[in-house]
């Protein structure tokens, strides 16, 4: 009889461990999702304002076909996984950084009204863009390390669930952008 009531404490301690760990890993998974898709949406609102400021400077730069071939691209890329939206974070990094660039040498265009606001979102959108993928990085950490550290590693591995991926900085982000495009 103690060998049962033992096993039934042992049977119940485990299936609330088990629920626990999955909980936990729920939790996380729909954590890195939404932050995801938040950065997603910050990333579009970005794309839509360089896209704007490039309109509202074009009249007073002659931007070359080749920047506004890179400018129609960077709003179309796909932001579906990591790699994608890596890809498309770089892309927006250099089309700002360069039009921000060249703006700097036309103190005409400094003095149109919608320039500097435009300026400010977006660089207020990057500050935001940049803590929201620590935000991310953070959360796949915390999912990893449960993924990969005994006794969690085993609940991991009965619902299949594998390291997930962090987003990274592309090379040469700590370099000003070349202007000489222009």
């Amino acid at each position: 009889m103690i060998g049962w009531i033992i096993g039934g404490v042992i049977s119940v301690s485990i299936l609330v461990f088990f629920i626990g760990v999955f909980n936990k890993f729920v939790g996380l998974r729909n954590g890195i999702d939404n932050t995801f898709n938040q950065i997603k949406v910050a990333m579009k609102k970005r794309a839509d304002m360089i896209g704007q400021l490039v309109d509202t400077t074009s009249s007073y730069l002659k931007f070359e076909k080749s920047t506004l071939k890179e400018v129609t691209k960077m709003r179309k890329m796909s932001m579906d996984n990591v790699s994608s939206l890596n890809d498309a974070d770089a892309a927006a990094r250099s089309v700002f950084g360069n039009i921000v660039a060249v703006a700097e040498n036309y103190p005409n265009l400094k003095a149109v009204q919608t320039v500097k606001p435009l300026q400010d979102g977006i660089t207020s959108l990057e500050g935001e863009i940049s803590r929201m993928r620590y935000l991310y990085n953070d959360q796949v950490q915390t999912f990893n390390n449960m993924a990969e550290r005994i006794p969690t590693n085993m609940v991991a591995g009965v619902l299949g669930y594998k390291k997930k991926e962090y987003l990274q900085f592309e090379k040469g982000i700590e370099k000003r952008p070349d202007t000489k495009v222009f």
